[in-house]
C-alpha cells in the first residue's frame, strides 16, 4: 500500500487542538486545501500531528464552529473545505467599498500595486500544481470563448489562483475581496466575448511570464492589461451616466 504523503507536522503540546485548528486554518488560507476537498481522516490527521484522535475531532469541531470546514456523514462523508469565510470577507469588503463610493481610479491602482506583489511572490513561490491550475483556468476560458460566450468567472478567478499561486494567506483575502468589487463594476457595463478573449490574451501572456520567471515583464503585463480595464470602466460608466441624462433618469 503506498504511504500517504505528509501534509501536517507533529505537534508537541499534547494539549493542543487549538494548535492543530489554526494549522489547518493556516492552509486552507494559503490555498492547500481549496473550497470543495477533504481533509484527511481523523486517524491520518493523528498520526501526522502525533496526537489522539479526540485531539483531532476537537479541533475540526472548532474548524466547523468557525465555518472552515463542513462535517459530511455516511461512507463518502469526512471534513470538507468550505468557501463560506473568504466569501464573508469579500462581502463585507464589498459593502465598505459600496457604502464609500470607491471609484474606478482608486480600484485601479490598488490592484496594480497588490498584483505585483502576488506576481513576485508567485513567481518566487508557485509550483508545478499551481501553474497546471492556471493553465487549467486558461482552458476553461478558452473553451468558453471559442463558443462564443464570454468567459466573465474565468477571468475573475484567474486573479484569485494566481494570489493563492503566491502561497501567502492574506493575499488571497485581499484579492478575493478585490476581485469581489472588480465582478461589481463589471456586472454594470456591458460583456462581450471579445473583451474576454482580449482579457484572456492578456492573462495568457501574464501566465507566461510568470512560468519563465520574468517578474519585470509579468509585472509591466499585468500594469498593461489594468490600465485596459480601467479604460473600459471608465468608457463603459460614462456611457450609462450620458445615457440617464439624456433619459432624464438618475
Amino acid at each position: 500500500m503506498e504511504k500517504k504523503p505528509i501534509l501536517f507536522s507533529p505537534i508537541r503540546n499534547r494539549r493542543t487542538f487549538d494548535e492543530i485548528s489554526t494549522e489547518i486554518k493556516k492552509m486552507i488560507l494559503e490555498g492547500t486545501f481549496k473550497p470543495g476537498d477533504k481533509l484527511p481522516s481523523e486517524s491520518e490527521i493523528a498520526r501526522q500531528f502525533n496526537v489522539g484522535r479526540q485531539t483531532v475531532r476537537e479541533a475540526l469541531r472548532m474548524l466547523e464552529l468557525s465555518g472552515f470546514i463542513t462535517v459530511q456523514k455516511g461512507g463518502g462523508g469526512g471534513s470538507v473545505i468550505t468557501n463560506t469565510i473568504l466569501k464573508t470577507i469579500s462581502k463585507s469588503f464589498l459593502d465598505a467599498a459600496i457604502m464609500k463610493n470607491i471609484s474606478v481610479s482608486e480600484l485601479t491602482v490598488a490592484r496594480v500595486e497588490i498584483e505585483k506583489l502576488v506576481i513576485s511572490h508567485a513567481i518566487a513561490n508557485s509550483t508545478d500544481k499551481d501553474i497546471a491550475i492556471l493553465n487549467e483556468n486558461i482552458r476553461k476560458a478558452t473553451d468558453k470563448i471559442s463558443q462564443g460566450i464570454q468567459a466573465f468567472d474565468e477571468n475573475i478567478d484567474f486573479h484569485i489562483l494566481l494570489a493563492q499561486a503566491s502561497k501567502n494567506g492574506v493575499f488571497t483575502i485581499v484579492v478575493e475581496s478585490i476581485m469581489a468589487i472588480t465582478a461589481d463594476f463589471l456586472s454594470r457595463i456591458p460583456q462581450t466575448v471579445e473583451i474576454s478573449k482580449k482579457v484572456l490574451d492578456e492573462h495568457k501572456q501574464v501566465l507566461e511570464a510568470i512560468v519563465k520567471r520574468d517578474k519585470e515583464r509579468a509585472i509591466r503585463l499585468m500594469e498593461e492589461h489594468l490600465a485596459f480595464l480601467d479604460e473600459k470602466f471608465k468608457m463603459s460608466f460614462e456611457e450609462i451616466v450620458g445615457q440617464k441624462r439624456l433619459g432624464g433618469k438618475e
